[in-house]
């Protein structure tokens, strides 16, 4: 499984989200503590950040985080308040292709996936394709579950123009379940989601087990922001998510709410 990290809050420079911390992702690429399939995250890296004017950027490549000394250097000068990372280990048959690398970006939206669709090709491929409109449907460049799931939310969010990041992604997840059902299919979803002013992220499966994600509100070495994470950065003050559980930070505060997506 991939692992995931997403932040709001106060600028920092990036090397600080990415590297500086005790086990950051740079750390859980090759030294994973709660990885329950593989060894290492070797497939990829990315991360998405946003300007001080909102302006999403996406950096990404297809060697392990270790090895990427372009990001060491960009992550050392550029700074945001609000970031996603990534660092990946492949599916099976899936190629290191830059087009399944993440974070995904749609308009201000970034993605980052972590889980599984079971047979995804034989299973949900067409449904979701079947379920996108033609501009969404050509969002699509690579093969992934990740990509597939992510065509899915900007689908949900770009039908309901009032809709919140988090109902966006509660209507995705209720939809992917829906369609897992229909199939006779299992899934697993850990998703954090940004417009640059608001962050979103769920902890969800069906029919297996979701992987871990945590986060953590106003560390005493970071004040006045939140993290997630698939493992707890720091030894500071992580809450780990339950189950189906989602963590939703408003734009208008950094004030984190949690909730439990029941109706699947």
């Amino acid at each position: 499984m991939c692992r995931l990290v997403g932040y709001l809050g106060n600028t920092i420079r990036l090397d600080e989200l990415l590297y500086k911390q005790e086990h950051s992702l740079y750390n859980q690429s090759y030294n994973p503590r709660e990885l329950n399939s593989g060894v290492v995250c070797a497939d990829g890296v990315g991360v998405g950040w946003y300007d001080e004017t909102g302006q999403p950027f996406v950096y990404r490549n297809t060697i392990p985080m270790w090895n990427d000394s372009n990001l060491k250097e960009l992550s050392h000068y550029v700074q945001s308040s609000c970031a996603v990372g990534y660092v990946r280990l492949a599916g099976m048959g899936e190629p290191l292709d830059i087009s399944n690398c993440q974070p995904f970006r749609s308009g201000k939206l970034l993605f980052v996936h972590n889980g599984e669709i079971a047979n995804f090709q034989q299973t949900l491929y067409r449904p979701i394709r079947d379920s996108l409109s033609d501009s969404t449907y050509r969002l699509i460049k690579g093969m992934t579950d990740s990509e597939h799931i992510f065509a899915l939310l900007v689908e949900m969010w770009q039908s309901s123009p009032d809709s919140t990041l988090l109902s966006a992604l509660r209507a995705t997840l209720q939809k992917l379940t829906d369609l897992a059902k229909e199939h006779d299919t299992s899934f697993s979803a850990n998703v954090i989601v940004s417009d640059g002013e608001s962050l979103a992220a769920i902890r969800y499966a069906y029919r297996m087990e979701a992987p871990t994600l945590y986060w953590s509100c106003n560390d005493t070495n970071y004040p006045s922001q939140v993290i997630v994470a698939s493992e707890p950065l720091s030894d500071q003050n992580w809450t780990a998510f339950a189950d189906h559980n989602t963590l939703f930070v408003p734009a208008e505060s950094l004030q984190p709410t949690t909730s439990r997506l029941t109706a699947c």
